[in-house]
């Protein structure tokens, strides 16, 4: 069976691995923020920010990942 890429990724990419680990970083910033009853206004812009950092974050592995299957036919599916 086929590892999955990102399993790849994580063992053998560096930069990969610390996208996912930012990416986890702002997700618990972000959970922890909105399980406020009420977000101040800077902590609303926070929870913007953070969700735009989430998303940049997540199209940069999905780039790392695109590359990797490209250059890597037996893990294209």
């Amino acid at each position: 069976m086929a590892t999955p890429v990102r399993e790849v990724l994580l063992a053998s990419n560096g930069e990969f691995r610390r996208l996912v680990q930012e990416h986890q970083d702002y997700s618990h910033r972000l959970e922890a923020l909105v399980s406020k009853p009420y977000l101040s206004e800077e902590e609303k812009i926070e929870e913007i920010r953070l969700k735009k950092l989430k998303l940049h974050l997540k199209d940069q592995m999905e780039m790392i990942e695109h590359h990797f299957r490209h250059s890597n036919p037996e893990h294209a599916a």
